[in-house]
């Protein structure tokens, strides 16, 4: 063999060694270890006024359930019961909220869209949210307007600042639901929420998709007839009846608030659907060590398990209000 080969030879061993491939190529990562997964926009990740793209701080894992199990309040605790015993056998904290013995909270919750379902094929979601408090309305209604994708990077570019006089709150939340069609795993949705109180906005109109689009960017991109208008979706009015169940602790201080709550059409009560969820906030993902983030994904994928005769897969509450009457239409839930 000459020496140029041989040098050759020595220094493609030694890339090898260091991780790179012939050509200087990276080496494919070996089949056991998971290539690190993108998790924010990068480069350019600004919005046209120049602000930095909003980051995930939300982490909402839901699951799904069947509303026939819930006839009682004594269903939600018993549901809170199984809960409380998983977190225990797997060393996850658990601190009972103490509302969890009272009556349940009733809120009432709306939703908005055109005719044929523009914002939500489009992946947004407009919300309206009441709270009672014995049989009365409290409080300022709630506005929603989220965009919802499975791409993050999408979520993370829609600028959901919306223009009113008033105060507002962006979440960006990474939203865990169950695998579709199957016990034991999760997919991720992308929620991009901005909320503000009703008070908050001037304008008269607040049905016109003109007063929307003025107030949400993303809608305006969609470039409908700003004289259209949105109603409610199916003409349906939700009646959500929500239990909170406690906090979980699992370690180093991610603590997440956790609650069940039945969702039933008002006036003839019929039930639509059920729901467990809790919810971690923090400032950066960094900030979450090893240890509690396999502890949540354990949790979350043990307790399918022993609820698995209550889970509804392959669902969201809001896609059960859009198929009111009998038609899903096209989502990317």
């Amino acid at each position: 063999m000459g020496k140029t080969k041989a040098k050759a030879k020595v220094k493609e061993a030694k890339d090898k060694k260091k991780g790179k491939a012939k050509g200087g190529m990276k080496a494919k990562a070996k089949p056991d270890e998971a290539p690190a997964r993108v998790s924010a926009p990068a480069g350019t990740s600004l919005y046209t006024d120049g602000a930095p793209f909003d980051r995930v701080q939300y982490l909402e894992a839901k699951l799904i359930l069947k509303p026939e199990r819930f006839t009682s309040v004594q269903s939600f605790r018993s549901f809170g019961k199984i809960v409380q015993r998983t977190a225990k056998r797997l060393g996850v904290g658990f601190i009972e909220d103490p509302k969890a013995g009272l009556r349940p909270e009733i809120r009432e919750v709306t939703f908005f869209d055109t005719p044929d379902f523009a914002l939500y094929n489009n992946a947004f979601i407009l919300r309206r949210r009441i709270s009672y408090v014995d049989g009365f309305p409290v409080g300022d209604p709630e506005i929603v307007c989220k965009f919802r994708h499975p791409d993050e990077t999408l979520a993370a570019a829609m600028d959901m600042r919306p223009k009113i006089q008033g105060s507002y709150r962006i979440k960006f939340k990474s939203e865990v639901l169950p695998l579709k069609d199957e016990i034991g795993g999760f997919r991720r949705l992308f929620s991009h929420n901005c909320q503000f109180g009703l008070s908050q906005t001037r304008d008269g109109d607040r049905t016109s998709l003109a007063a929307l689009s003025r107030a949400f960017p993303g809608i305006a991109t969609l470039n409908r007839p700003g004289t259209e208008h949105v109603k409610l979706v199916n003409e349906g009015i939700v009646e959500e009846v929500l239990l909170p169940l406690g906090k979980l602790d699992f370690g180093q201080g991610v603590v997440g608030k956790c609650d069940v709550s039945l969702w039933r059409t008002r006036g003839e009560h019929k039930p639509l659907v059920g729901e467990f969820a809790f919810q971690v906030r923090f400032n950066r993902r960094e900030d979450i060590g090893s240890p509690p983030r396999k502890l949540g994904a354990e949790f979350y994928t043990v307790l399918q398990h022993e609820v698995a005769d209550w889970l509804l897969l392959g669902i969201t509450k809001t896609a059960m209000v859009y198929r009111l009457n009998g038609v899903l239409p096209a989502s990317h839930e």
